[in-house]
C-alpha cells in the first residue's frame, strides 16, 4: 500500500506530494478554497473553480495544473483524478493510482445535496482517507431541505416583527446555500462585504446562481435578511439597527449548548460536511482495505470502524489504546 505520514497535511512521501497541507509546499493538491486548506504552494493540481477562489483568497504565482472532474493526469510515477466532493463549489476528492496502489483523498466531504456543490462521487480504492469531522453518532444532522425551510421561517418571522434577520454563515460555501433558499422564499438577501465578494465569484461560475442579492448598506437593511460571517462584529454593523435577531448556520447547531457558544438567538444545523451516518456509508461505498481519519473525531471514528471490523486509524490524532479482557 502507499506510504503515507501527517504532518499539517498528509504527504505521501514515495511520491514527493501532499495533499491539503496547511503550511508551503513544492507541489500539493488542493481540495477547496477554504482557509485552512490552502497555502502559498509553488505547484498546486485543483478545479479550475477552486483556482478561481484561490485567485481571490490567496492570490499569489504559483504553477496551476488544472483538471475538470473525471479527468485523468499522470504526474511523475503517480495518476490523479479529481471527483466531486459535495463540500462547495469547486471541492474536489483526489483519486491516485500508483504502483503501490490506489488511494481515495475526500478532502472535506458530504453526501446531501445543495444548491452550489457538484454532487459527491467516489471509487473503490485500497485506502480511503476521509475527512471525520462529525464522527460520532450524535452527530445526525436532519435533511437539508427541513433545515432551510427553518431559517426561512426564522427570517420571516423576525422581520414581520420589525427586527433585522442576521445569518452567520462561512463566506464561503454556506452562505451561498442559504442565499439560494432565502431567494428561493422570495426573502432579498444583504450581504456582508466579505459574502458579496464571494457570491459574486459563484455567479461567474454558476450559471444557475440567482442575481437577486444586495451588498450592504446600512441605510437600507430594513426588510432584508443580513448574511454575515460569524467573526464579524455585529455592533458595528447594526449601530443603528438595535433590533435584531441572529442565528448561527452550523452542524455544530446539534449541540444544545450552541445558542450560548455563538451568543445567538437560534442555531441552525445547516453544514457542508458528512454526518455520522453519511461517513459509514461512504466507507461501505467505496469498501477500502484500510480507512485512515482526519480532523474532527477522528480517533473516535477509527475506533467505530475497528468495531465493524475494518483497519482504521486516525492519521490527525493519538489512536485510543484498545486491551484486550
Amino acid at each position: 500500500m502507499i506510504p503515507i505520514r501527517y504532518l499539517r497535511g498528509v504527504e505521501l512521501p514515495s511520491h514527493h506530494f501532499w495533499l491539503d497541507p496547511s503550511i508551503r509546499q513544492s507541489f500539493a493538491f488542493v481540495s477547496h478554497a477554504h482557509y485552512d486548506h490552502i497555502a502559498p504552494h509553488s505547484s498546486i493540481v485543483a478545479t479550475p473553480h477552486t483556482a478561481r477562489f484561490l485567485q481571490s483568497r490567496l492570490p499569489k504565482p504559483r504553477q496551476e495544473h488544472l483538471l475538470q472532474f473525471g479527468e485523468r493526469r499522470t504526474f511523475h510515477d503517480f495518476a490523479i483524478t479529481l471527483l466531486p466532493a459535495g463540500h462547495i463549489c469547486g471541492s474536489a476528492q483526489a483519486y491516485l493510482e500508483t504502483s503501490q496502489g490506489s488511494l481515495l483523498y475526500t478532502g472535506d466531504f458530504k453526501l446531501r445535496q445543495g444548491f452550489c456543490a457538484e454532487p459527491a462521487e467516489w471509487r473503490h480504492a485500497e485506502t480511503l482517507i476521509m475527512e471525520t469531522t462529525f464522527g460520532r453518532p450524535r452527530y445526525r444532522i436532519p435533511p437539508t431541505i427541513a433545515v432551510l425551510q427553518q431559517i426561512v421561517d426564522f427570517c420571516q418571522e423576525t422581520i414581520a416583527d420589525h427586527s433585522i434577520p442576521v445569518l452567520l454563515a462561512y463566506s464561503l460555501g454556506k452562505a451561498q446555500e442559504a442565499i439560494c433558499a432565502l431567494i428561493q422564499a422570495g426573502l432579498t438577501p444583504m450581504l456582508h462585504p466579505a459574502v458579496f465578494k464571494m457570491t459574486e465569484i459563484h455567479r461567474e461560475l454558476l450559471p444557475h446562481f440567482p442575481p437577486n442579492y444586495l451588498a450592504f448598506n446600512p441605510q437600507n437593511l430594513p426588510g432584508h435578511v443580513l448574511i454575515s460571517p460569524p467573526n464579524a462584529s455585529l455592533s458595528l454593523l447594526l449601530a443603528n439597527h438595535p433590533k435584531h435577531r441572529s442565528a448561527i448556520l452550523s452542524g455544530w447547531a446539534i449541540d444544545p449548548q450552541a445558542i450560548h457558544r455563538y451568543g445567538c438567538d437560534a442555531a441552525f444545523p445547516l453544514t457542508d460536511h458528512a454526518d455520522y451516518d453519511d461517513l459509514i456509508r461512504y466507507v461501505e461505498l467505496v469498501q477500502p482495505q484500510r480507512v485512515l481519519t482526519l480532523h474532527g473525531f477522528a480517533a473516535d471514528f477509527a475506533t467505530d470502524l475497528r468495531r465493524r471490523g475494518i483497519d482504521a486509524w486516525a492519521l490527525s490524532q493519538p489512536n485510543q489504546l484498545e486491551l484486550p479482557f
